[in-house]
Order: C-alpha cells, then structure tokens, then sequence
C-alpha cells in the first residue's frame, strides 16, 4: 500500500463530527444514560488497496462490550508464534515518565489503557466498559471490566484507577501534571465503576484519559521504574537494558482469545539500518520506524510485507525565543523565508505524507485544519535583508541538534543547504534518540528538531508543547494572544467556536509563531509474511500486537 503526492486527503474525515456527536451523547446523558461502546478487539482494521482507510463513524450507544467484560476463562486458540519487534532502546520504564516510541510500545502491552483510541480516531473502551456523560459534561463514569488480574495474580479493581490518576495529576513536573488539572476528582463509585468529575468541560476528555501515560497500574506500586506488574496482554520475563525486553502471553488476559501470539520481544537496535538489515535476515520480524529510503528499500524484499499509514505526526524546527538569538523574533522569520517546504517534502519524504503549514493542527484534523493558510513564500533576499536588520548582516553561525531516527539527519542536511544561501552557517549535531530525549536535553539546545507522534486530536499539541506553560514548550513561546485562542478551542462546546479558534491559531503561527514545520510524515512499517494481523498505527508505540497471529511453517 502506498501513498504517494504532497496533498493527501483526509482519511478519518469524520473525526470532527465524530467529536460532535460525542459531545451532542454527553449533553443527552444522565444518569444511566449513552454509553460508548465500540468494539476492542481489533482496533485497526487493514487498510484498503489504494492506501485510504475506512472513514470514522460516530461513537455508538451500546452498553454492552461483550468481548472484553469477562475474563478470559480460556479458549480453543492454541497461541504460537514469538513476534520480534526492532525498537529504539528504552530509558523509561515508568509509565508516568515515558516518552519515544519504544517506551510507549513496550507499556502499551504489559499494562492497559482504561481509554484507548482507534485507527480511525476514535475513543473505545479498553478497561472501561464504557462511559456515561453528565448534561453538563463535567461529570464521567465509566464502568470497568470484570475477572482482570494483574501479572500478581491480584485483582484489578476500581481503587486502581483512582490511585493510577491521582498519581498522574499530583506529580509536578510530568505532562500529565498540566494535562490533568482539570479534573476536580476522581473516585471508585463502585468496586468496578470509577467516576471523574472536571473543574471545567473538556470535550477531549476522553481522548485525555487514553494519553500516553495513563496506564494503569496496580494501586501501591512503588517500583513501577524497575518492575512490570500490568493487566496487560504480556508478561515480562526479562528485561536486559542494552539488548531487549522478553516477555510471554499472559494466560489470563480479560480479553478472549488474545493475545494470539506465545511471545514477544523488543529488541533494541541503536541504527535504523542495521535494524532493517536484521529483518531482511530474519533476525527479527517487525521494524515500523524507518526512513523514507529505508522503506523504499524493502518494498520488493522477498518475504516482507511494507505498509505505510498517514498520520498527524510531524517533524518540527524550532529556535528558542528567550535566549538570543532567537529572542530577536526577526531570525527565526529569516529561517522561515529561507526554508522551502515543498522541496523539503519531494527530497525527504520521497513525497510520502503531506505539506506542513508551521502548525501541528494538520490535514488529518480535516474541520480543524484551515487549507487556506500557509506561511510566506520562499525569498531569500527579504530573509537575508531581516537577518541584517537584526545584526547578523555578516552571517550567523548555529548548530542544529536532531535525534538520529526517521528522517531526521537529512531535514537537517537539507535545512543546512536551504539556510546557508542566506548567510546561516549550520553545524550539525546528531544524538542517539535515547539519549536526546532521555534526560530533557532537547528541551535545552538552542535550535533543534523534535519528532512529534501523531495525536488523535490536535489540542495535545497547544496544551504541552505552545501554551506559555506548557511542560514541553521547547521553543519557550509566550503569547497572550495565542493562550487566549487554545483556552478556547480546547474548552468551548461551541464546534463552530472552535474551527475559527483553530484557525486563527494556524494563521498566527504561520505569521509569527515560533516553530517550522515542513510536513506531516507518514508511518512506515515493514514485517514478515509469516504473521499476519498487524494493523499499523499513526504513533508506532500504540500499534496493537494482541491480535497478530503467526502462520509458521
């Protein structure tokens, strides 16, 4: 499956309605009233053959989720099969402090998520049975699943998530501190019922409770940064720093019939390349992170199935503003003029993804992204003519830190190129992923790329990595006005409200916001033909592997 141009379309061009409808279910409920209940057994269905996937629908009202509300008291499914996953290293193990990909993959199948979000953006239960909606949404109770078992043996019940969240909105310093100020509180309303109740409404709140980071774990633990005691589809049975994770299928995972494999590994591999060398061996069976050129590479490969998603992830450039000399707003404009977008998305993307904007509400947001906006025209002379004017007319010299993976090394030698024509003199520093994010040094580099996962609603990225006080504000951006536009769209009930807030938003970072975001990248992955099931995600860590099957021979 291939998608190829600078201009894809929408594939979940309903998530806007989806939301809405979400919202119109909140105000009718009360009581006992809608409850959410799509299915979660198999949370992205195979793309079709020309490369779109099937179109969201809006959450249904169905109380009942047959599949995953009992235990799995075991089935006819004999599991077979050990799935080896090549992955980055991992610094955390902690859910409340992981962040790269690896780390989110290898929590996102020892604990579960009491949310979690499909292919196609939408909330389904996982944990959660499913919801119920105060009329004025600031009240959420979800009823929880019957006969889950921690790796313990112990039960799961519903002090868990009380414990799990309260942990996740009173540890300052961690995303989900911000991320969860609104809750007012949250109680066990019953021994598998949890009830959440807001300061203020938040028509994302249900995509806020499938955050990263909320994995629930066992009320208690203190050992959660050298210990793995999920619900969760896997178990681990050895954990080995600098080469992999190994874990087995947990016998009594609530959900019938899964996972379907014996085991899983995640092997570290520190070079994308080698990682794809090892899968064409048969060292491995699975890579889902990899340079455009690297995919492109195993398209023909005997034995390797090649599978390529849109997403709303994206790779961004941004130049702190409170240091100089970026805190001369006129040199990050240069950056901007000299950078051309287009160019950059044909020669590094091979065309794969779509044309960034400078803004993180992309094209996969369809209502929310405003295609009318674009920053300024490629010109050289009008940068070269604000660098002078801020004092740099003899140049400037800078060096620009990128992590090794994905395509990040060569949209640093093409901006080095673009850049240098106006006088930008770029040295650049490449860091191993796991070491550029595991201790915040990308949070302190003067000038950097971050790679940015895709999100199933574009608030996220306003609420950590823009606001004034967001936990990742990386570019250290401050602007009333800004602040002013993300309060609203991520507050009001008013749809309408919220489209023109979102554009403005677009409008003011294409004008004078802090970041350069040249495209919305793709999803690689590649695996074996001898598994079938893997339905890869936007954000690689939250690709689901408990329904993989291994056919063997």
């Amino acid at each position: 499956m291939i998608l190829l141009g600078t201009n894809f379309r929408l594939h979940n061009k309903r998530l806007a309605a989806a939301l809405l409808v979400a919202l119109m279910i909140a105000l009718a409920a009360c009581g006992g009233g809608a409850a959410t209940e799509p299915p979660t057994s198999d949370e992205t269905p195979s793309s079709t053959q020309d490369g779109a996937t099937e179109e969201p629908s809006a959450p249904q009202e169905n109380p009942a989720q047959e599949e995953s509300t009992e235990a799995n008291t075991g089935s006819d499914q004999e599991r077979a099969g050990t799935l080896r996953v090549a992955m980055q290293p991992i610094v955390n193990i902690d859910p409340i402090a992981i962040s790269s990909d690896s780390e989110v993959l290898v929590a996102n199948h020892v604990y579960d998520y009491l949310v979690d979000i499909d292919h196609l953006s939408n909330p389904v239960p996982r944990l959660a049975t499913g919801w119920n909606i105060s009329e004025d949404g600031l009240t959420y109770t979800l009823p929880l699943a019957e006969g889950v078992t921690w790796h313990d043996g112990s039960p799961f019940s519903a002090e868990d998530v009380v414990w799990t969240f309260d942990r996740l909105r009173t540890t300052e310093g961690t995303p989900t501190f911000d991320l969860y100020a609104n809750i007012a509180n949250v109680e066990a309303t019953g021994d598998l019922e949890v009830t959440f109740t807001l300061t203020n409404p938040n028509p994302f709140f249900l995509y806020d409770l499938s955050d990263n980071h909320a994995l629930i774990l066992k009320a208690g633990t203190t050992d959660a940064d050298s210990n793995f005691n999920g619900t969760g589809p896997f178990v681990v049975t050895n954990y080995s720093p600098e080469d992999r994770i190994e874990m087995v299928a947990n016998e009594n995972y609530f959900v019938p019939d899964q996972p379907s494999l014996a085991g899983l590994d995640i092997i570290f591999f520190n070079d994308d390349t080698a990682a794809i060398e090892a899968l064409r061996g048969g060292q491995i069976d699975l890579a889902m992170r990899m340079s455009t050129a690297l995919f492109e590479s195993l398209k023909e490969e005997p034995g390797i199935i090649t599978s390529d998603v849109p997403t709303n992830g994206f790779d961004l450039i941004r130049l702190r503003s409170d240091r100089a000399p970026g805190d001369d707003p006129r040199v990050m404009q240069a950056l901007k003029l000299a950078t051309d977008r287009e160019a950059i998305l044909n020669v590094v993307q091979q065309g794969y993804g779509a044309l960034g904007n400078d803004s993180p509400i992309g094209p996969l947001y369809d209502a929310y992204h405003d295609e009318t906006v674009m920053p300024p025209a490629r010109d050289i002379e009008a940068a070269r003519a604000l660098l002078a004017e801020a004092g740099y007319e003899d140049g400037l010299q800078l060096t620009l830190h990128t992590p090794d993976t994905g395509n990040r090394p060569d949209l640093a030698a093409v901006l080095k190129e673009q850049w240098s024509e106006i006088g930008v003199d770029v040295e650049i520093s490449v860091e191993p992923e796991s070491v550029y994010y595991g201790d915040d040094g990308w949070l302190e580099v003067d000038l950097g790329i971050t790679g940015w996962g895709s999100r199933p609603y574009p608030q996220f990225y306003l609420d950590v990595m823009l606001v004034s006080d967001a936990i990742w504000n990386e570019s250290h951006f401050s602007d009333a006005e800004f602040d002013a536009l993300a309060a609203t769209a991520g507050t009001t009930l008013d749809e309408a409200e919220r489209i023109q807030a979102y554009s403005d938003i677009q409008r003011l970072l294409a004008d004078r916001g802090p970041i350069i975001i040249p495209y919305y990248f793709a999803q690689f992955g590649a695996i074996s033909d001898q598994f079938e099931g893997l339905n890869l995600k936007a954000f690689a860590g939250r690709t689901d592997f408990r329904t993989i099957r291994y056919l063997g021979n």
